[in-house]
């Protein structure tokens, strides 16, 4: 306790005891503010979008299309360019970019905005520079929406003719190959925003006729398709020849949501489709027709729009009879036929089709042709909403921002968009213009939660109306190797995934279908990477998002979680002593970014600079813990000063950290001589306080008995030469299960300090004789240091620290666990990555026993042992990750979602000591485990006169959850293909409109001219090289 000043600190806490008010905290009440807080940021940024669908629709109404228009406008990809002459390019030019930390410090234009345009596309097309033109006119509502809501991030226009305006102006970079893959017509906003949900039954011809490339070209046709659908539509896809055939044979008659998993999965089966046969696509029509039907009288699919994709190479007749059994004359279903090949034959007949059926008909000659052919039938979906003139305001689910991401080599950037369509307000009927939306990080969401309310353990989490993660403390969109990348399935998580003890989505239901109420389990959360795992029992509280389709919930752990005290001191008192603490930031309000956060404090707390947007009570709670911390700056620096204390300098830096988020550290050592110098940095995420958790090294000291050390040592050190040991203590204001945790205090130390501190403590005899008949240097025993979860701090064998003691003393961690001492917690883990290894797993050392005589060894040595940790004040220490591990050890290949289950292990806190023996072959071993007092830290000793390296191991790799027989396997992934959870539809539909312009139907398409007079020169030049 003497470096960490715990008892001191315990000790001012005590003395404001009588001054303090504790409260529980109402969760309903705290979940409903934090819902309108959300609402009213949502609100302003769906104002923010509503205003550039006012000032296109103007732009547009006010412009005249003129074929010859000639316009010079900032190409994102030219900008900045100059030829081998030096000159700008056509459409470049002079573009003034800076460098902005609010647009994660990319370079950036604040006055403009620039335009891209995709790569198979001409970029001088009339369509194209008409659309840029007139949209110029978002420039200043750009600039302003910016300047009334500081915290808008990137605002766009996507265009119907395939153009993207972005504001700010960036540059954009092509790949290795030239090509910028980018159309904002595909994006899951942008179709959202242009069309209602829809149920789509594709129809792929697999006749004779269409064999080689028609057939890629049909494949790709459909995988475009899909790319179309969003998680509120819903799809399947058949073959067709003389017979019928489900591409997913499991998933005939009915539709499947088309969220990324379900797409993956057909996109699989498509490479297996052949052509041969004759094609009879009167029972295909018949059989599309059916299942659109039968499944929305089940209600369970988009009960909205419906739609026939057709892929064929020609149709003989135009089945009218079909389409008048089951279509006309509601004609309720779209026809889509796409004509595959250059033969145009059958081109009148499939044309008439989608005449008849409110759909559109577009011929593909080549793959080059297949994305803008295929888009075609958005614009046709979306005419019922442009008639109706309904400015639906459409939220996506949290995707990673791509243009930040490849920036913020640090961290992820999860991002939702809020998008409204953009109609020409002419005499047209029915004219899509494009759609605007501007990006929402969801780090912005964060710093409406009250952390400092929730408790240590306490989180906020946000859902989507399908259930997917918005924002959750457990959300694991990335994976590493080498670099972060995105999991495939990383925007879909369910909720049902993170929160998996409820095992009846109960929570999930509530949240889905917009109920305001509440919820208990008992959970297990781990941390640490999965490392160690904390039992609690939570209290949920929800409610919906007025304006959005998302729900938010609160999670409180019982006991000291659903407490908090209120203290008060003057600011006069407090704000001198401020060290750090979590307050909206200053530059985030323009007319006050020259303030610091202590002039903020003193302004806004003195009441003159009342409209500064500060959190008053924040601010008072965190002046008092500024006040009862500070006389542990004068402690720490006396520790320093005196020259008898730490002469080795083996403690390195002492810290401590309060419930509202206010931390102050003392170095013991200079900077640059720190073991661990990412400790208490940004590089250390989960040791510092950020927006959705406590620090590890908190958290873990909570959960130990009032005034006991947690020890442990960190995984990002445990591989290097310069390991350290971390150690904390929990300081609670009152002495009952009621009372909050107000602060914890720690220290970092070398590990090898400590380590040479424990063998000490261990070789000193107190025996009355002074005749000590055994101790850890003898070669016929093992001695280990290890904590609560099981992972070695000291060992004589250095490479096995930082080790789980199951993977060195296999034998002896059954027997413990046989016998109650440990105990093993199955959890799961529904967001794992399984990499296919090769080779064998690391060939741990399997120990284990013990002799009777180290009974009397640890109560010679537990007395010394005890002084040594009191001495300090400490933490619990942590092992490799997993990972890590497999990869050191294992060959890996691809990386693959799965589900896997793995163990953690608690001791027994009711067990102090325990004795064993183990058989190995004839051969008794024996052992001992004692629990050192006020600490987390168990002394084992165990016997090495037998060879027990037969016994297996005790692990916690994870197991992929694999069923055990093929059919089985198979049976299963049936039925989760057609298992539906919940989903609260979106409350928009607009299916089809009797006003609608059904002879706008489509036609055979070629390249424009435009478009092939500039390619001509560019496929000359080629072949002239």
């Amino acid at each position: 306790a003497k470096y960490s000043g715990s008892q001191l600190l315990q000790k001012k806490y005590k003395e404001f005891e009588k001054s303090v008010r504790v409260e529980e905290i109402d969760g309903v009440k705290l979940v409903k503010n934090l819902a309108v807080k959300m609402e009213e940021m949502f609100s302003r940024k769906a104002e923010a979008t509503r205003r550039l669908v006012e000032a296109a629709e103007e732009a547009h109404s006010q412009h005249e299309d003129n074929p010859d228009l000639q316009y010079e406008y900032f190409n994102a990809v030219l900008i900045n360019e100059v030829d081998d002459e030096g000159n700008n390019v056509e459409l470049g030019g002079e573009f003034l970019l800076e460098p902005n930390d609010h647009f994660n410090n990319l370079s950036v234009n604040l006055t403009l905005s620039v335009v891209q345009v995709p790569t198979n596309m001409y970029n001088k097309d009339p369509d194209i520079v008409n659309g840029v033109y007139w949209s110029e006119a978002l420039n200043k509502v750009f600039v302003d929406n910016f300047e009334r809501d500081p915290t808008l991030t990137w605002q766009y226009f996507g265009s119907a003719k395939g153009f993207f305006r972005q504001y700010p102006g960036v540059k954009w970079h092509p790949d290795e190959h030239g090509v910028i893959g980018f159309d904002c017509r595909n994006r899951k906003w942008y179709i959202q925003a242009a069309t209602s949900p829809k149920d789509v039954v594709i129809l792929v011809d697999v006749s004779g006729s269409m064999k080689g490339l028609r057939l890629t070209i049909a494949r790709q046709t459909v995988s475009s398709i899909l790319d179309t659908l969003g998680d509120d539509d819903f799809f399947n896809i058949i073959a067709y020849n003389q017979e019928i055939h489900y591409v997913e044979p499991c998933l005939n008659g009915t539709l499947v949501r088309a969220d990324r998993t379900n797409k993956d999965h057909f996109r699989e089966h498509l490479d297996k489709l052949f052509a041969k046969g004759i094609g009879l696509l009167g029972e295909a029509l018949a059989e599309a027709f059916n299942i659109l039907n039968d499944f929305n009288q089940t209600g369970r699919g988009s009960v909205c729009s419906q739609a026939i994709m057709l892929v064929t190479d020609g149709a003989t007749e135009m089945y009218d009879d079909v389409f008048e059994k089951y279509n006309w004359p509601e004609r309720k279903v779209r026809i889509f036929p796409y004509l595959i090949g250059r033969e145009s034959a059958f081109a009148d007949n499939l044309k008439w089709m989608a005449c008849a059926n409110k759909g559109y008909f577009s011929q593909i000659s080549t793959l080059a042709d297949v994305q803008e052919n295929v888009m075609r039938y958005l614009h046709v979906m979306s005419r019922p909403k442009v008639i109706d003139h309904e400015h639906d305001t459409v939220w996506t689910e949290a995707y990673v921002d791509s243009a930040v991401s490849l920036k913020d080599k640090s961290g992820i950037s999860l991002t939702t968009t809020v998008a409204m369509p953009v109609f020409s307000t002419r005499n047209e009927t029915g004219i899509l213009l494009g759609v605007v939306g501007t990006d929402i990080p969801l780090q912005e969401l964060m710093t409406l939660i009250p952390k400092h309310m929730l408790g240590i353990h306490g989180y906020a989490f946000a859902i989507t109306n399908n259930g997917y993660i918005l924002t959750h403390p457990d959300l694991r969109p990335l994976y590493q190797e080498g670099q972060k990348r995105r999991k495939p399935n990383y925007s879909s998580v369910d909720l049902s995934e993170v929160e998996w003890e409820d095992k009846d989505d109960s929570l999930r239901n509530a949240m889905v279908n917009r109920r305001t109420g509440t919820f208990s389990m008992e959970v297990k959360k781990t941390v640490d990477r999965g490392r160690r795992v904390l039992k609690m029992h939570n209290d949920y509280y929800y409610t919906d998002i007025k304006g959005t389709p998302f729900s938010v919930g609160v999670a409180l752990s019982r006991g000291h979680g659903k407490y908090f005290f209120r203290g008060n001191v003057s600011v006069e008192a407090g704000t001198p002593l401020l060290c750090f603490f979590f307050l909206k930031k200053i530059k985030e309000q323009h007319e006050h970014r020259h303030l610091t956060q202590i002039q903020a404090i003193k302004l806004f707390m003195t009441g003159r600079r009342p409209h500064l947007k500060c959190d008053r009570e924040l601010i008072q709670e965190v002046l008092f813990d500024a006040v009862v911390t500070a006389p542990l700056e004068a402690y720490w620096t006396g520790l320093a000063l005196n020259k008898s204390e730490n002469s080795d300098k083996g403690v390195e830096i002492a810290f401590l950290g309060t419930r509202t988020g206010l931390s102050r550290t003392n170095l013991f050592v200079p900077a640059d001589q720190l073991s661990n110098q990412d400790f208490l940095t940004a590089e250390d995420k989960e040791g510092v306080f950020n927006a959705d958790h406590f620090p590890l090294w908190y958290k873990r000291a909570a959960e130990q008995v009032p005034g006991t050390f947690v020890y442990s040592i960190p995984f990002s050190t445990a591989l290097e030469n310069k390991s350290v040991v971390l150690a904390s203590t929990a300081i609670q204001l009152l002495d009952d299960r009621k009372s909050p945790i107000v602060a914890a205090v720690g220290i970092q130390m070398k590990l090898e300090f400590f380590q040479r501190k424990f063998w000490t403590a261990c070789r000193q005899c107190t025996a009355l004789d002074g005749n000590c008949v055994i101790s850890c240097d003898s070669e016929d025993i093992n001695c280990y240091l290890i904590d609560n979860n099981g992972f070695i701090l000291v060992t004589e064998e250095t490479s096995q620290t930082g080790l789980f003691f199951g993977e060195v003393e296999g034998a002896v961690m059954n027997k413990l666990l046989q016998m109650g001492s440990f105990k093993r917690i199955t959890l799961y883990d529904y967001q794992a990555l399984c990499k296919e290894y090769t080779g064998s797993s690391d060939s741990a050392r399997t120990l284990s026993d013990l002799l009777p005589r180290t009974s009397v060894l640890m109560c010679i040595i537990l007395s010394s042992l005890h002084r040594f940790l009191l001495e300090f004040n400490l933490y619990s220490w942590w092992n490799i990750d997993l990972s890590v591990k497999a990869q050191r050890s294992r060959g890996k290949t691809m990386m693959v979602p799965c589900d896997t289950e793995y163990p953690a292990f608690v001791s027994e806190r009711t067990i102090k000591e325990t004795t064993g023996n183990i058989d190995c072959d004839g051969c008794v071993r024996s052992f001992v485990i004692q629990q050192i007092p006020s600490s987390n830290l168990f002394m084992v000793v165990v016997d090495n006169k037998c060879d027990c390296s037969n016994a297996p191991p005790v692990t916690m790799d994870p197991i992929e959850i694999i069923l055990d027989t093929f059919e089985h396997n198979e049976s299963l992934k049936c039925d989760r293909l057609k298992f539906q959870k919940d989903r609260k539809k979106p409350e928009s539909c607009h299916p089809f409109h009797p006003e609608e312009n059904a002879m706008e139907c489509g036609s055979a398409t070629r390249p424009s001219s435009a478009l092939a007079a500039a390619l001509l020169p560019l496929i000359a030049a080629a072949f002239s090289r």
